[in-house]
């Protein structure tokens, strides 16, 4: 590399005359020009390197607060939410609270009574005798021992006395041909669904509590087995979402393997979830493209969609869309942790953001009317529009990835995008995050990074 001296020799001898020029050796002539060619070089071999430093410090730094990624995955010294000041008062309920205690279960109920009285006063001494109209009432609650109750089917095979045939008997269709009840099948579909258990941990507390051994394979098949039973359900569940006027979506990578036999090439597997007030939809399918959307939504879906920016549900329209405002803000952050004029377009949007979020806790908390709110909200707009459309104004190149280019095409995604952050001012029951759908889908994440 050129030291500072060689440096400005070669800006001295850029400043010389073309008759000086002439009169230089031809050997130095050759040394100016290689030299030149080297800054060059240099420059730009120093342009690329400072671009890849500034990627690498970006997902350095990426958080929960301006990524996807959970809490958990913070490094250390990240700040995490201020925790509530501490009033001073003594822990428990304070006075004038009504407290609550745990409820007793009816007498009818009590397989026994047992009855206990005083023998003596603790004063005197004197014998004490009779009953308490309304004594103290303490209950143990115990589970009686579990052990398997066990059905033996014995299939005689016998042989005909003409012909010789021998005819085995076969099974009543009542029977399960997989050797277990519908309760077993049911609490292991339980156990493995709502309480979101492994299988091997289904395995393992289907033997220790329940005294009932099975193989890993049997507990996939019985879950399978649930599955199918429950099929009519799932789809008029999926309907309902499909015809439902407010939906809430999102995915995630899901380790499906191979275990319905239904990926023998073990691709990559997507957990969707669509979310509403009464029910939640899961699927799972081998893409993560429109495709995936639509058979979740449904090709006709006219309800308005809460998601975040992801490309596959841009087949909604932008009048029945409203994008996540938590999604937004984590870009905002990240962005405004970028350098030069990246921190300040975005630390103007961050700052908007906020008010945003201000006036519409108020908005929930019943201290705001809608109809101020809206109106509040126009400023808030205008300003993160026009802050939008001034990174928009900014020429980058086509393949430039230095962080103002990535500020200005994020900035630009978002103005095609700007009236489908807007729905929820003006519509009731509807939210400005996606937070109920990432909420339903998190355990999936939390299971699978385990």
């Amino acid at each position: 590399m050129l030291n500072d001296m060689e440096v400005d020799r070669v800006n001295h001898l850029e400043r010389i005359s073309p008759e000086d020029w002439e009169k230089t050796p031809i050997s130095v002539k050759k040394l100016v020009e290689e030299m030149a060619q080297k800054i060059e070089q240099l420059e730009k071999k120093l342009t690329q390197v400072l671009t890849v430093q500034e990627q690498l410090l970006e997902k350095v730094n990426q958080t929960s607060k301006n990524s996807s990624l959970p809490p958990s995955s913070d490094p250390p010294g990240v700040k995490k939410k201020q925790s509530i000041k501490k009033s001073g008062k003594k822990r428990g309920g304070q006075p004038g609270h009504q407290g609550s205690s745990r409820e007793l279960y009816p007498i009818e109920d009590c397989r026994e009574i047992i009855e206990h009285h005083p023998e003596q006063c603790p004063s005197c001494g004197e014998p004490l005798s009779g009953s308490d109209i309304n004594p103290y009432r303490h209950q143990i609650v115990e589970i009686p021992p579990i052990s398997p109750i066990v059905v033996e089917h014995r299939l005689h095979k016998l042989t005909c006395s003409s012909c010789g045939t021998k005819t085995r008997a076969t099974l009543p269709e009542e029977v399960n041909p997989t050797g277990y009840g519908v309760r077993v099948v049911a609490l292991v579909a339980l156990l493995s669904g709502v309480y979101r258990n492994s299988q091997r941990m289904v395995q393992s507390a289907m033997l220790e509590v329940f005294g009932i051994s099975m193989s890993l394979g049997t507990v996939n098949k019985l879950r399978i087995e649930a599955s199918n039973a429950v099929a009519n359900c799932v789809d008029e569940a999926k309907l309902y979402i499909q015809n439902a006027e407010v939906v809430g979506a999102d995915e995630t990578s899901f380790n499906q393997g191979n275990i319905d036999g239904s990926n023998p090439s073990q691709r990559k597997a997507w957990l969707w979830v669509a979310v509403t007030p009464l029910v939640t939809f899961f699927e799972i399918t081998l893409t993560r493209c429109t495709q995936g959307a639509k058979d979740l939504l449904g090709e006709n879906f006219g309800g308005i969609l809460n998601s975040d920016r992801h490309g596959a549900y841009n087949w909604v329209d932008k009048t029945r869309r409203q994008l996540c405002w938590a999604h937004l803000r984590r870009d905002f952050l990240k962005i405004s942790e970028r350098p030069g004029v990246s921190a300040e377009l975005e630390t103007a949007l961050v700052k908007q953001q906020e008010k945003l979020f201000e006036l519409w806790h108020r908005v929930r908390d019943g201290t705001l009317s809608r109809d101020d709110f809206g109106e509040l909200v126009q400023n808030i707009r205008s300003s993160i529009k026009a802050t939008l459309t001034e990174a928009d104004s900014y020429s980058i190149g086509t393949r430039e990835k230095t962080p103002l280019a990535k500020t200005v095409r994020t900035c630009r995604q978002l103005l095609k995008v700007e009236s489908a952050m807007w729905l929820f001012v003006a519509t009731v029951g509807l939210e400005p995050t996606n937070n109920a759908a990432e909420r339903a889908i998190r355990p999936a994440v939390i299971i699978f990074s385990l």
